[in-house]
């Protein structure tokens, strides 16, 4: 399985946005899965924007046992 990592740590929404649309835009076509650190004790703003973004290469979101961590299933 082909998969990538984003870390979005100590982002603003906004700065969080910004680095998720660019790493979607230059996933190479195999990767199959985006993991999302979000991370979940500081605040809910970066969980709840990773929650609701959306992207054309989104197919689902998995939730994992880590609650700072959000995996995108990508369409091939």
């Amino acid at each position: 399985m082909i998969s990538s990592t984003i870390d979005l740590h100590q982002l603003t929404v906004v700065e969080a946005k910004d680095e998720l649309d660019r790493t979607m835009d230059r996933l190479p076509k195999g990767t199959l899965e985006l993991v999302v650190i979000h991370g979940f004790r500081h605040g809910q703003r970066l969980k709840s924007f990773v929650n609701r973004y959306q992207h054309p290469r989104i197919n689902r979101k998995m939730k994992t046992l880590n609650p700072g961590q959000t995996i995108f299933v990508l369409k091939l």
